[in-house]
Order: structure tokens, then C-alpha cells, then sequence
């Protein structure tokens, strides 16, 4: 554990999700490869889509709305009905078959493996302090477990603009009834965890699990309270 700023008394934690309590990349690779074999399978004039068709889809969508992003179940949604319209599918037709493509993504999404280290991690901490998840994905920690930890979750798009704009953060301080300073905010990425979260007043600690070095990243742009190697660490607050 690397401490770059005091650390002020804390009264909560908040926590990204993925990357941060569990390794988001197999889940993600399984469930694009079964989204788009989803499609394929549901209607022949997809039967040769790919995940290139649907980036394009995604790319079209941005750029006719760039602020769509900020949700990106919505903007899943969005892409798959707009493939669908474009197979000749009436409106309602092309919302009922998104419909049932995200209630795939859903299923194949919350195949996460969460390590045995972070439930412990999370139950120990729950005991002293009050957390809250804060996620720009579509994870959904009550289908892998960890739901019962966070005393609420918020996403992007719903609760507000994608990390690192501060809606998330404040909006976070607001429902706790805590001032921003007094929570902690972890996550693995620089921009939108570490400096998102300090230019909204809160700490941030940086979880650097794959050994990059803070004064060369080039996405660094504000030093953490806190650097830490493995969740485990954060047990030092105990």
C-alpha cells in the first residue's frame, strides 16, 4: 500500500465494479460471443453478423447521439433494434427481439467469477464502514453475489452522466448523507475512478493489479490517496 495524499477519517467506501472486485474480461468475452450468436440465431438476415457489425451499429448510434454512452444498456438496446429495423422488422417487432437480446446479455453478464478474496474483503469492510457501488457498466452484483454488500448501486445512465463526470460521486454523498471527503472511493482505473472521484471532493484509491507504474501512465492525471495491489490490502483500514 502506497500512500500519496493523508488520509482523512473515513465513514464509507465506494466501489467500481468491474476490473476492480473481480476480472471483467472472461465474462465480457463469453457474453459477446453468445450476443451475437443470439442475433444470429434469431432472425436469417443476421445469421452472418459479427461483433465488427455491431460496433458499426454502436459507432452510428454516437454519433447521431453522443451522449449515449453514458448508458450502455440503453445503447446495447438501441444497437440490436436498429439491426433489427433494418431487417425489415416493424418498430414493436424490432423492441420486442432487443428486448430478448438483453434478457440473454443479462443472463450471460452476471456469469462472473468473483474471487473468494473479495467476498471477504467486502464483508469485513461492511462491518465498520457504509459501501456503495458506482459502476459505468451493466454488471448487476445482486446475480453474482456480492448485492448484499452495498447498501445501493449506482449506474450510468439512470443515476446520472459516466464516470468521470461527478454526478455518480455526488449523488453517492447525497443519498449517505456524508460529506465527499468522508468517503473513499476504489476503482482501477486512473481517469475515470482516481480523478473522477478527487474532482468531486472524495479519496480515491487506485488498485493496481497488473503492476503499471503510476508516474508513467499515460492516462494518470491526479495522484490517489492510496495505491494498493490486491483488494486484500484495503483490510490495512480495518
Amino acid at each position: 500500500m502506497h500512500f500519496y495524499r493523508p488520509l482523512r477519517p473515513l465513514v464509507a467506501l465506494t466501489f467500481d465494479l468491474d476490473d476492480t472486485l473481480y476480472d471483467n474480461r472472461p465474462v465480457i468475452a463469453q457474453t459477446e460471443q453468445q450476443s451475437v450468436a443470439f442475433l444470429q440465431n434469431y432472425h436469417p438476415g443476421l445469421s452472418h453478423f459479427q461483433p465488427a457489425d455491431f460496433h458499426r451499429l454502436r459507432q452510428e448510434l454516437r454519433e447521431q447521439d453522443p451522449e449515449i454512452y453514458h448508458d450502455v444498456t440503453q445503447w446495447r438496446w438501441r444497437a440490436v433494434h436498429l439491426a433489427l429495423s433494418r431487417q425489415g422488422l416493424r418498430d414493436t417487432q424490432a423492441a420486442m427481439g432487443a428486448d430478448a437480446a438483453m434478457q440473454n446479455f443479462a443472463l450471460w453478464r452476471s456469469r462472473i467469477d468473483v474471487p473468494e478474496v473479495t467476498h471477504t474483503v467486502l464483508k469485513a469492510l461492511g462491518q465498520r464502514y457504509r459501501l456503495v457501488a458506482i459502476t459505468n457498466g451493466n454488471a448487476e452484483p445482486a446475480l453474482c453475489g456480492l448485492g448484499s454488500y452495498f447498501q445501493f448501486v449506482l449506474r450510468s445512465g439512470p443515476d446520472g452522466r459516466a464516470k468521470p463526470y461527478q454526478d455518480m460521486y455526488q449523488l453517492a454523498a447525497a443519498r449517505l448523507g456524508v460529506a465527499p471527503e468522508q468517503i473513499l472511493h476504489v476503482g482501477d482505473d486512473l481517469t475515470t475512478d482516481v480523478a473522477g472521484a478527487l474532482r468531486a471532493g472524495l479519496q480515491a484509491c487506485w488498485i493496481n493489479d497488473r503492476q503499471r507504474s503510476l508516474m508513467q501512465a499515460d492516462d494518470s492525471r491526479l495522484l490517489p490517496h492510496i495505491e494498493i495491489s490486491q483488494l486484500a490490502s484495503l483490510m490495512a483500514l480495518l
